[in-house]
């Protein structure tokens, strides 16, 4: 079990494009479950709520540029507070199409986010975009190690 005052961090950053999410996502499980004893439905739905980002990032990011820039993903969580808090980050822009709408298989993920969350923050401007992802008392009932 983590003591007191220590926290974990994880911070990468790849090109926004599907494979290098996917890849992204395997090593932040790895992190999780390095970092972090969680029951297997808890595991899933963060993994789930953070790969939801990172396709969002990878998908709409840079649907207008010339070639994909890139996305960010930092995870802390704080021992103290039993706080996770994961980031996904990118320089594109805010975007959404209107076919997204027409097909009602798409469009799910922003609320999927909010529904795995106790808080899904998404500020956008022109600098990029970033989703706040958050989860309190995550290892309530749970534990924590340290690697």
């Amino acid at each position: 079990m983590m003591n007191a005052g220590q926290s974990a961090h994880f911070s990468k950053n790849v090109t926004a494009a599907p494979e290098e999410a996917a890849l992204m996502r395997r090593e932040f499980t790895s992190w999780l479950s390095s970092n972090l004893t969680l029951d297997p439905t808890k595991a899933s739905d963060v993994v789930l709520a953070v790969n939801e980002a990172l396709a969002n990032a990878a998908e709409f990011a840079y649907v207008d540029a010339p070639s994909p820039g890139v996305m960010g993903l930092r995870a802390e969580y704080d021992s103290d507070a039993a706080v996770l808090t994961v980031t996904v980050s990118d320089e594109g822009t805010w975007r959404i199409s209107q076919t997204d709408h027409k097909n009602p298989a798409r469009g799910r993920g922003i609320p999927l986010m909010r529904a795995l969350t106790d808080r899904a923050v998404i500020e956008s401007n022109h600098a990029g975009t970033e989703v706040r992802l958050q989860w309190d008392h995550i290892d309530q009932n749970c534990g924590s190690r340290t690697t």
